[in-house]
């Protein structure tokens, strides 16, 4: 049960790897963050910017801004590949016009064709990432791009976000 079948580390001593031994080099190779990811962060939440979402992306052993834009979250699942771990940072508004209000959906992307090391991985670098990125009204773990459907994306926020006006009431 608690056990890899392979060799992790050529380090290893014995051919078995127990989940405590793999989370332990996991946090050993932590990816570093770029500075402009805080930047892109603060882009996104500003009222006074057109920067709607934020992309990012592994290089190397380092998570950095992959690309930004002022379009919703269609535009932004453009960028999401099913090779790679990538995390998204979208503003979505709810409520009417009198009602209107930023909302911020975080998502963490794993594709399906990730290798298992690097899905591992993405729980502890995801906790990384959300030290820069704090606020949001809910989190999306997404393997494929029907996991980021407008539809639910934008129901989940508007429960998670209390008071629904403008339904006529």
């Amino acid at each position: 049960g608690d056990v890899y079948k392979r060799q992790v580390s050529t380090q290893s001593t014995g051919p078995l790897t127990t989940t405590a031994q793999l989370y332990k080099q996991l946090k050993m190779t932590n990816v570093t963050l770029s500075p402009d990811v805080q930047n892109a962060y603060l882009d996104v939440r500003s009222d006074k910017t057109e920067t709607r979402w934020v992309y990012l992306k592994y290089e190397d052993k380092q998570i950095v801004v992959g690309a930004t834009g002022d379009g919703g979250l269609s535009e932004l699942v453009e960028h999401f590949h099913d090779g790679e771990r990538a995390y998204g940072y979208l503003r979505v508004t709810t409520g009417d016009d009198l009602s209107a209000r930023a909302k911020f959906v975080f998502i963490s992307w794993v594709g399906s064709k990730v290798p298992p090391l690097q899905k591992a991985r993405v729980s502890t670098d995801k906790a990384f990432v959300k030290e820069v990125i704090k606020d949001f009204a809910i989190e999306v773990h997404a393997t494929d791009p029907s996991d980021l459907e407008e539809d639910s994306i934008m129901a989940a926020v508007k429960k998670a976000g209390g008071a629904n006006y403008g339904t006529g009431h």
